[in-house]
């Protein structure tokens, strides 16, 4: 059996651990390697590592830091296949969708590739006689990064780019569902120049996630995952007195008014909400049907939902790949029941899917419940998976009223023709991200990425200027060189510009 070890301070090492996880192959059902479950001693070794290394990084210049950002681009940018590869046979998604991963978080490598421009400080001269002031961002030290199954290359490189461009050491502790890619980036850092000891993987389960809050070595982390999670992550680590991003779950609405062009609309509900198996935080998991075109909508969504091709990644016909788990399979099923049995309409129903020749897969096919009210757990909870929910609105304004009653402020998006339709929507929904015809607003890396409400711990976003200043913090230096020949005594009283 492969065994998928720690990357510390530069090589590969098994630490202390003698606990190990699977790791399935989610097409067949079969497990496919073993991940090793760091212990407290082994997050400790990471971060010391992390922390002599920080001496030597912080003190780059920025043109060192800035020339091994773009040899890690070019890399990766190089073994684009490869690591759509790995991402596919850990997570089950197809190889186009594992590519637009690779591409986003590439993104983002390429945003801290041009770090210096954000982290340059300000000055002003002579604020008071012979003293001038200037302030700039220093990097905070040893900081980790806490990151899901459902994005395995794309989050991370949401993370470690900015914080190591800023001039930080990190600390990564991946899902254990799918970890390999996340060591193969390590080698890649590694293979692009970066000193042994600023980029570190810690495999692990609980106990790895709490000795990094613990850990008076760390001082910030940054979390993707649910909303519980990065509850817990927020206070656990607040309390240890570090910074906190912590990222939690989501209930995506698309509200679609009458205007909208019905088969533009729903080629986007079902891309949204089948792609990756509905396994993203972005995904559109409720459409509000606005009006009387709600029929006509759920027509055309369940049309185009059937025919989605579901299959193993590695199949180029296949759209849609499984699910994760076993137990996510059972726990999205568990939900479509829920549903059906609180009265919802299931206008596709994918919990019977059997996908020839891999009948032991974790498979779940695109599901569409129609007439689904607020009160219903299948609308309530974050599913997780390929399941569409449709509600009815009659107005614009009771839509936006849905979509703020829900604890969740991740992203939105709103279908029309109208600009003042999409303008009041866009200025009353309490949502981080919206979209106008973009069923999924994911914003560029040149901007930041968050949700509000119980989509977000902490007061920062990610990546983007946000990011920049999350793994920073700012430094104001007053200055006099006065000539001895002018030299006074000092004051008593609290200093003035003068």
């Amino acid at each position: 059996m492969r065994t998928i070890e720690h990357w510390i301070n530069g090589r590969n090492t098994a630490g202390t651990a003698t606990r190990h996880a699977p790791v399935w192959d989610p097409a067949t059902g079969r497990q496919q390697a073993q991940v090793v479950l760091g212990e407290v001693a082994d997050v400790d070794a990471a971060v010391r590592a992390a922390t002599a290394a920080y001496a030597e990084w912080s003190q780059a210049s920025l043109s060192a830091r800035t020339k091994v950002l773009f040899a890690f681009r070019e890399l990766v940018n190089a073994r684009t296949d490869e690591l759509c590869e790995l991402v596919s046979a850990e997570h089950g998604k197809v190889l186009s969708d594992a590519r637009g991963e690779v591409q986003r978080g590439l993104e983002v490598v390429e945003f801290a590739c041009g770090l210096p421009s954000f982290l340059k400080g300000d000055y002003s001269d002579q604020v008071s006689g012979g003293i001038d002031v200037y302030s700039y961002r220093e990097p905070l030290g040893v900081v980790a990064g806490i990151t899901p199954f459902n994005f395995p290359i794309m989050v991370p490189m949401w993370m470690h780019p900015v914080a190591i461009a800023c001039g930080n050491a990190f600390v990564l502790k991946p899902s254990e569902r799918d970890p390999s890619v996340s060591t193969r980036v390590a080698e890649l850092w590694a293979e692009a120049g970066l000193p042994d000891g600023v980029f570190n993987v810690v495999h692990g389960d609980k106990v790895a996630v709490d000795a990094i809050l613990d850990h008076p070595g760390i001082a910030a982390v940054s979390f993707v995952g649910s909303t519980p999670i990065a509850r817990y992550i927020h206070q656990r680590a607040g309390a240890a007195g570090k910074r906190v991003q912590a990222l939690g779950g989501a209930k995506n609405h698309a509200i679609v008014l009458p205007d909208a062009d019905l088969d533009y609309v729903s080629d986007h509900l079902v891309a949204s909400a089948f792609g990756s198996a509905g396994e993203r935080c972005m995904a559109i998991s409720a459409t509000v049907a606005v009006g009387d075109g709600a029929d006509r909508l759920v027509e055309a969504v369940s049309e185009k939902a059937r025919k989605v091709r579901v299959g193993p990644a590695r199949d180029a016909g296949s759209e849609m790949g499984p699910v994760i788990t076993a137990a996510a399979r059972d726990r999205i099923v568990g939900y479509i029941d829920s549903g059906e049995r609180a009265g919802a309409r299931l206008a596709v129903d994918g919990r019977d899917l059997r996908v020839a020749g891999a009948e032991e897969g974790f498979f779940v096919g695109p599901t569409v419940l129609d007439a689904v009210t607020p009160e219903m757990d299948v609308y309530r909870d974050e599913v997780f998976g390929p399941v569409l929910v449709v509600l009815r609105a009659d107005t614009v304004d009771e839509a936006i009223a849905l979509v703020n009653a829900n604890p969740y402020g991740n992203g939105t998006a709103v279908f029309t023709s109208s600009g003042e339709a999409a303008r009041r929507f866009v200025r009353g929904v309490q949502v981080g991200m919206v979209g106008v015809n973009v069923p999924i607003p994911v914003p560029m890396a040149y901007y930041s990425f968050g949700g509000w409400k119980d989509s977000l711990f902490g007061d920062k976003h990610m990546h983007g200027p946000e990011g920049v200043s999350f793994y920073t913090r700012a430094k104001v230096v007053t200055a006099r060189w006065p000539r001895v020949e002018q030299a006074t005594g000092a004051s008593y009283h609290f200093p003035t510009a003068t």
